[in-house]
């Protein structure tokens, strides 16, 4: 992967294309081509224990809107497919009811993910190393910030992230000792329970 390509984005505002990403299997098999490079489906599906004609069907879908491609060479469902980009965006605003429905759609299904991926890390983190236990993060701070500082506050903490985007696909840049690791980018304005003051969170008075 060259440095572009590990930055690499595609954007989506068909909402026809956000629709079709916003699929447990397809974004299953996005992420997998992303890190593990080109595969055929059969390949694919016994990674993510489905059938290859799922995963073909799958890929073709995923095709139809630019996020996958054909590798080159096999044939059939023994053909290598790759993702086209590292990244996936959309726009914040939605532009129509359409494209914020179908962005609403795509957004609560990424976002059961992240948390499925969150639960199955707490469940094995008994079992863990000491080390990976002491380094992973879990909790969450409160702050004060103006929309163009929380944008900013995003800003860098990508820039921070982006140094080790090249190890994805160039395993001889991982040192030894490298896992796999799920960074999740969460960050919004607090909304108020029923009772709260506005811009308030219960638990503050106490600095929790």
């Amino acid at each position: 992967m060259t440095d572009d390509r590990a930055r690499s984005i595609k954007r989506l505002t068909d909402p026809r294309a956000l629709r079709a990403l916003a699929h447990p299997t397809r974004l299953s098999l996005v992420g997998l081509l992303r890190r593990e490079g080109p595969l055929t489906a059969t390949r694919a599906g016994e990674l993510l224990g489905q059938s290859s004609a799922s995963c073909s069907f799958h890929l073709r879908q995923l095709a139809k809107y630019g996020l996958v491609e054909e590798a080159g060479g096999g044939t059939g469902r023994e053909r290598p497919w790759q993702a086209t980009a590292m990244f996936t965006a959309w726009p914040d605003v939605a532009e129509g009811a359409d494209q914020a429905a179908a962005s609403d759609l795509l957004v609560s299904v990424i976002a059961e993910r992240y948390f499925d991926d969150l639960f199955r890390w707490l469940e094995s983190r008994p079992g863990e190393p000491q080390e990976w236990q002491q380094a992973a993060q879990f909790g969450d701070t409160y702050l004060w910030l103006t929309a163009d500082e929380l944008a900013d506050l995003g800003q860098r903490s990508r820039e921070l992230v982006d140094v080790y985007l090249e190890r994805l696909e160039h395993p001889e840049l991982r040192p030894p000792g490298a896992r796999m690791v799920t960074y999740l980018h969460i960050a919004h304005p607090a909304v108020p329970l029923p009772g709260e003051e506005p811009g308030r969170k219960v638990g503050e008075e106490h600095g929790q």
